[in-house]
């Protein structure tokens, strides 16, 4: 039976979730995952799980936050005064927003808090610092 390594195309079902049972994602009732294992197209941890599994195989694991989506960066989180924003944006906590950088990119932001005069926005992913759990079925390899 053949192994997943590096270089093989997957198929994998999978549900995501957080310490407290929470499930942030998962492929249920939708076409398996399908990434390529080594070219980073999912999270390290997750892609480290499916190396040596093989078609069939189901597992559970849990992922720590640095193999993730990282640690929590404070430095990501900025205050910005509310008359820097457009005007007609009524802009709520929770909403995401984008920023452009002046070299072209595109930064995502999470609105955390609002006051009379700023908006917070963090940068950070919103699952940055969560270790994660995922049940894993690997469905193919091609």
């Amino acid at each position: 039976m053949a192994e997943a390594k590096v270089g093989n195309k997957v198929k994998v079902h999978y549900t995501g979730k957080l310490d407290d049972g929470s499930v942030f994602d998962t492929s249920s009732n939708r076409d398996p995952l399908q990434f390529v294992l080594g070219k980073g197209q999912v999270i390290p941890g997750f892609e480290n799980a499916i190396l040596g599994m093989n078609p069939g195989d189901a597992k559970t694991t849990k992922i720590p936050a640095d193999e993730a989506y990282g640690i929590y960066k404070e430095e990501l989180v900025l205050e910005v005064n509310k008359t820097e924003l457009p005007k007609d944006l009524n802009v709520q906590v929770g909403q995401q927003l984008q920023i452009n950088q002046p070299n072209g990119g595109v930064v995502i932001v999470t609105t955390t808090q609002i006051s009379e005069s700023s908006v917070t926005l963090d940068a950070n992913h919103p699952l940055a610092g969560k270790d994660l759990i995922f049940e894993i079925e690997l469905v193919e390899i091609s």
